[in-house]
């Protein structure tokens, strides 16, 4: 195991019961939560980006993400989690079946990115959301994966990849590997949550369609 799993793995053991804390807790605990880690990701963006109209749209773009979020979360906690899942479980299927099987580069724009990754991805998230459905924790009624959850799993499991190359690409012009330091073994708040500020957005849209 190499020095930066190690660090990834440490990070996750104290991030992930934080953030459940803040996130199942009361709407005061949560907005606070949130609060935080909007201005965390904005100040990043901002350090990141040398073009000050990215700075300015980056961070409306961050506003419109950290709110469609925040109203997701009142509206279905239930949903809410899920797509939190589906990223999460897409993030670590593309790193860990990108680092184990290589492949083919996906794209110039982030090197790191193999086909065998995004692959992963999906597959991952597919199994880790039929694992939860049917699980004693899951609050919906059915247990088993239909076809719009399926569905729903596909296009979420692509915008959250999907932004997680937007925000590499931003990497790329300024010429930085990670949007900060605040996370050993990640790098920045926004290297973590890439793919979920582009979700969340979509998954609202998606949601007030009532898709599910």
């Amino acid at each position: 195991m190499n020095k930066e799993l190690k660090k990834r793995i440490i990070s996750s053991v104290f991030i992930l019961p934080i953030s459940l804390f803040f996130i199942t807790q009361g709407i005061y605990y949560f907005a606070s939560f949130f609060c935080i880690l909007f201005i965390i990701t904005s100040y990043e963006w901002y350090k990141m980006t040398n073009n000050n109209l990215s700075k300015v749209c980056g961070i409306i773009f961050l506003s419109l993400s950290f709110t469609s979020a925040f109203n997701l979360r009142i509206l279905s906690f239930e949903l809410f989690f899920l797509i939190i899942i589906i990223c999460i479980s897409t993030d670590i299927g593309g790193y860990v079946f990108g680092k184990a099987l290589k492949g083919p580069k996906l794209t110039k724009i982030s090197p790191k990115k193999t086909f065998s990754g995004v692959i992963g991805g999906y597959l991952l998230s597919i199994i880790i959301l039929s694992m939860y459905l049917k699980s004693t924790f899951s609050p919906f009624k059915q247990s088993e994966l239909t076809f719009k959850i399926f569905i729903f799993i596909l296009v979420i499991s692509s915008i959250s990849q999907l932004g997680d190359i937007i925000i590499s690409y931003f990497k790329r012009l300024s010429k930085i590997k990670d949007t900060g330091k605040i996370i050993p073994g990640h790098g920045g708040l926004l290297d973590r949550v890439d793919g979920m500020i582009f979700a969340f957005p979509f998954s609202y849209l998606i949601i007030l369609t009532d898709f599910l």
